[in-house]
């Protein structure tokens, strides 16, 4: 896996990655204890109110970000929203009101709203070769995982010897290395290759991705993904110590076992995708998301939850890591910012809806009801997944075009039909292909 790093550009993007992801998690131990100092007790409404604000940011800026992008260099965009991400960092140990916090943190996501789509669509694009690029959404994903354990101890370590208040600079710094790290390479930047209105360039990922079939399974996917993880993030800390009557310490040790089964699914996954296909591997993950939320509603004790966990987390990196190879499949270089970010907002919108059923559901009705109702929406997702998205999905597909003068360059190879002209090649939903064959 680690094979890829030896391309520098893509080493040097995925430093940035990791750094960055470390200053993003100071600043979340930072965030909830700045929340409590400025509310008290009510620091966890405002702490709510901060995430659904990022989601918020999420589904609505993305898309938008992505239609402006087209007009950026990628390396130029991506270090000019580092920058903006340090200079909020700087500011919010600053604040003295709650609604500064709000203002902050919406410019913030924003901002990793409009650089993380770009940031994803770049790699597929520095690394050409599928398997090369199915080893980088391993460690990507190994990054993301290893963050969420690694930050909040290294913010343990931090604080004991500095405030909360000065974990914030270590955000500036990640944000700025990450900077650094990217200006140090050259990035491609696909053109576009023809002029679009901001209506069309605001939309275009959006209906690239509806359009075909195997993103539109993969939708489906996300909602399974989202209602199984909000489970665990949501709800751990009921089940774990007030349900079983345990410590902190123990509600954490069960969010690293779901850490370490998606850690241990990121490993194997490359070998995995050298023989199966990324739909069985996919259904498969989303499968065993199902079986563990049903299993949910029967857990009596902790030494059973962490296994059942570690299962969850294993359908989550399954689910999840090989949705990047989906993206890379499905539109043209020039096209993939947009797709990223449609990908990017849709998922968090699966979250921004199974969040709050996940909290709402727990504490109206109890956690044995909210398995078994996240469990049948994760298998209405999973049935749905199957239906939209063919088994058989290859790359190249013939079809007919009745819309195109015969002289047009696009059909060189074709051949003179009744209706049209027909040819075969790996097909994509572009300006001459606005719906998917029959």
């Amino acid at each position: 896996m680690l094979q890829v790093l030896a391309n520098r550009t893509y080493r040097h993007l995925f430093l940035a990655q990791v750094i960055a992801l470390v200053g993003t998690g100071l600043a979340t131990v930072a965030l909830g204890l700045l929340a409590y100092d400025l509310a008290g007790a009510d620091a966890g409404a405002v702490l709510g109110t901060a995430l659904a604000i990022k989601m918020v940011a999420y589904v609505g800026v993305a898309p938008v970000a992505a239609a402006f992008a087209e007009k950026l260099p990628r390396r130029t965009m991506l270090v000019c929203l580092d920058l903006v991400r340090a200079g909020v960092a700087i500011l919010l140990p600053l604040v003295t009101e709650v609604w500064q916090v709000y203002v902050l943190i919406f410019v913030l996501q924003s901002a990793s709203a409009g650089f993380t789509p770009t940031f994803q669509a770049t790699i597929p694009d520095v690394l050409p070769d599928e398997k090369e690029y199915t080893r980088a959404l391993s460690l990507s994903r190994l990054a993301y995982d290893l963050e969420s354990v690694v930050s909040p101890m290294l913010a343990a370590a931090l604080l004991t010897v500095i405030s909360f208040h000065d974990l914030f600079a270590g955000t500036v710094v990640g944000f700025l290395c990450s900077a650094a790290l990217v200006i140090s390479v050259t990035l491609p930047s696909p053109k576009v290759t023809e002029r679009r209105g901001i209506y069309d360039r605001t939309t275009r990922g959006l209906r690239i991705y509806l359009a075909t079939p195997r993103l539109r399974g993969l939708l489906a996917l996300n909602l399974a993904v989202a209602a199984a993880s909000a489970m665990v993030i949501v709800n751990t800390v009921v089940l774990v110590q007030a349900d079983f009557g345990l410590s902190q310490r123990a509600t954490a040790l069960a969010l690293a076992a779901f850490g370490a089964g998606s850690m241990t699914a990121a490993l194997f996954l490359p070998r995995m995708l050298d023989k199966l296909p990324d739909r069985t591997a996919m259904i498969l993950g989303a499968g065993l998301l199902v079986a563990g939320l049903f299993a949910g509603s029967t857990v009596f004790s902790y030494g059973v939850l962490l296994p059942l966990w570690f299962v969850l987390g294993l359908g989550y990196s399954l689910a999840q890591t090989p949705s990047g190879r989906l993206l890379r499949r499905s539109a043209h270089a020039e096209d993939r910012p947009a797709l990223f970010a449609a990908q990017f907002a849709l998922s968090h919108a699966c979250w921004l809806v199974t969040y709050p059923l996940a909290g709402w559901l727990g504490a109206e009705m109890g956690l044995t009801p909210t398995f078994i109702v996240l469990g049948i929406v994760a298998a209405a997702a999973v049935g749905a997944a199957s239906l939209l998205w063919p088994a058989s999905d290859p790359d190249e597909i013939e079809h007919v075009h009745d819309d195109l003068v015969p002289s047009h360059p696009h059909l060189v190879d074709a051949v003179a039909v009744t209706r049209g002209w027909r040819h075969r090649h790996a097909f994509v939903i572009d300006s001459h292909h606005a719906t998917w064959p029959r």
